[in-house]
């Protein structure tokens, strides 16, 4: 997949930038920094509860991160996403707590608008990264509200090993190879994981199941769902789980519930007017964040769908931004001399 060459249009007479990002996770944020310490004086919208979070993305639902470098105590989500932005903040770069709701990749420099000014003149950029990530799906049982980050999760890699979690029975809902992955994960820490699986099979590859079902800390409960996540207030200590077939319910103890029921991407900005897989992530250029556009990046959960991690998201933020500057560059070398728009820039 070669990026495309995009037509040429004119600069916007209200704003224009030389690179706005979309999205403020660790992708979006670690971009910033790499474009601002190279006087390129980004633009980054961080949304206002977009995609359903707040700025800063879901590490700002997540207690305690403890497998990020440089925090040898762990630290709070909220406070190391304070941190990005505020390293961002440091080097220049514009932060701006707005949603841009529309664009238009058909040609350069793009054409961008924020909520609520959909009808008015756009703004535009020479370069776009987007940052927007992926939320995990989630039942949303009752009682979910209460003990999300509280003995529920949706990431075993980021939680698992939790002190909440460990030496305490599991339970994981699905039937994927996700699932599998992550039970089998969870044994590690757990005194034991139950897998819920609505049906009487597993969806997950042969091998996956395999390893699943042979494993003796691991039980798999088929046709059972999950109806209620109870608890003392403060963290979950039980599951209502319900019989498909029987209509019998019962309550399953267990100290935590991870859901791997896949994501969703948060794409619906541009995935019909860039390449996008089945699943509707971003698809880039192998070893790059190029997308089917030239000009446009991707990075972070938002190309992702396989690891979604907040390091592997800082660092994909890092090649996008490296790349935007190459291109820029580039592109800068080859131009001709040309008299001043007088329109006004924010670079």
């Amino acid at each position: 997949m070669a990026p495309v060459n995009g037509i040429r249009g004119e600069q916007s007479k209200k704003f224009h930038s030389k690179v706005v990002i979309i999205g403020s996770g660790p992708a979006g944020h670690t971009a910033a920094v790499y474009l601002a310490r190279a006087n390129l004086e980004p633009v980054l919208f961080e949304g206002m509860l977009a995609n359903g979070f707040a700025p800063g993305g879901q590490l700002t639902t997540t207690t305690d991160v403890e497998n990020f470098p440089g925090f040898p105590e762990g630290i709070r989500g909220p406070e190391m996403m304070d941190k990005f932005r505020q390293q961002s903040e440091r080097f220049g770069t514009r932060i701006l707590t707005e949603t841009v709701s529309k664009v238009d990749l058909s040609q350069r420099p793009f054409k961008y608008w924020r909520e609520g000014a959909e009808d008015e003149e756009p703004e535009t950029a020479d370069t776009i990264i987007i940052a927007t990530g992926a939320s995990a799906k989630r039942l949303f049982l009752p009682g979910e509200d209460i003990y999300w980050q509280s003995g529920i999760s949706a990431c075993a890699v980021c939680d698992g090993a939790v002190p909440i979690f460990r030496n305490k029975p599991l339970a994981v809902i699905g039937g994927g190879d996700s699932a599998a992955e992550e039970a089998t994960y969870l044994t590690k820490y757990a005194s034991h994981v139950y897998v819920l699986v609505r049906r009487e099979e597993l969806r997950a590859s042969k091998i996956m199941a395999q390893r699943l079902l042979k494993n003796p800390k691991i039980t798999v409960l088929w046709n059972t769902v999950a109806t209620e996540a109870k608890g003392d207030g403060d963290l979950l200590n039980a599951l209502v789980i319900k019989d498909t077939k029987t209509g019998e319910t019962k309550d399953l103890q267990v100290n935590g519930l991870f859901y791997a029921i896949g994501h969703e991407p948060a794409t619906q900005l541009v995935r019909d007017q860039i390449e996008v897989d089945e699943d509707g992530y971003i698809k880039t250029v192998p070893g790059t964040s190029q997308t089917s556009i030239k000009g446009v990046f991707a990075a972070g959960d938002v190309q992702d769908k396989k690891w979604r991690q907040a390091i592997t998201s800082a660092g994909s933020g890092c090649i996008a931004a490296l790349e935007v500057e190459r291109l820029l560059a580039e592109e800068e070398a080859d131009a001709e001399p040309h008299e001043a728009t007088g329109v006004e820039n924010w670079n």
